[in-house]
């Protein structure tokens, strides 16, 4: 499904960038991802593909820092080659109630959740509107969706990143370019992790599917939207939620 092409997914050393880099792979993918703090996960997963015999490399990146994102950007080109798809994954949670929040912890999540992305898009989209060509996919949450007891700006957040691929679609649709917004809803691993278990049951209860789901199962939509077979597809924001 995604032979021959090279992806840049940020955040590839947690629960579902680890399934996405894992997933994109076996699907024939050249796979560059980065982590921040999870060097020792980010050498597990290099070890592990490279025993399948998968195409995967890891970078060290802080997503707020945009000239490091440029220069990763220029370094995959040179290591791997041209850039077809880029991942948005990289993102963080606080587990606050809105009395508590701070302007220091409002601005973090803004930042990591939101800006990054942006910085990241900034720094890999260049080359795409080069060639004319390209997928972008900027990962969300049911959280920015759906009235649910989440942290308030976590969901300000996630709701942002829809508004961020609307406009940006649009914007290099012109350029052959897609943009795409995948929104998980509760899942077995990652942030939903920090979810109380009176809050997982109610999930569950109310769930078409009586489940939560599982970061693969999010990574193979990922790896859909990211192949030719959605060539008609953007400017969505999908739902992958077991129906809530």
């Amino acid at each position: 499904m995604l032979k021959d092409k090279i992806a840049f997914v940020t955040g590839g050393s947690g629960a579902i960038g680890s399934a996405i880099v894992r997933t994109m792979a076996r699907e024939g993918c050249s796979v560059a991802y980065s982590y921040n703090s999870r060097e020792d996960k980010a050498r597990k997963i290099d070890t592990e593909m490279a025993a399948s015999g998968l195409n995967v490399t890891s970078y060290k990146l802080d997503i707020l820092d945009g000239k490091a994102a440029t220069v990763l950007a220029e370094t995959i080109e040179k290591d791997l080659g041209p850039i077809d798809i880029l991942v948005n994954n990289a993102g963080t949670s606080q587990v606050m109630p809105f009395a508590m929040i701070t302007e220091a912890d409002w601005d973090s999540i803004m930042d990591v959740n939101v800006k990054g992305m942006f910085l990241v898009t900034k720094a890999f989209a260049r080359g795409m509107i080069r060639r004319k060509k390209g997928v972008i996919i900027n990962m969300s949450s049911l959280a920015g969706f759906r009235m649910l007891e989440v942290p308030v700006h976590y969901a300000t957040a996630k709701a942002a990143v829809s508004g961020f691929t609307f406009s940006l679609a649009r914007e290099l649709g012109r350029y052959n370019i897609r943009v795409n917004t995948v929104a998980p809803g509760m899942l077995t691993d990652g942030v939903s992790v920090n979810i109380l278990e009176k809050q997982q049951q109610q999930y569950k209860e109310y769930s078409a599917m009586s489940r939560a789901g599982e970061p693969s199962e999010v990574a193979e939509l990922v790896a859909f939207l990211a192949s030719d077979r959605s060539s008609f597809i953007t400017a969505q924001t999908l739902l992958i939620d077991g129906g809530i």
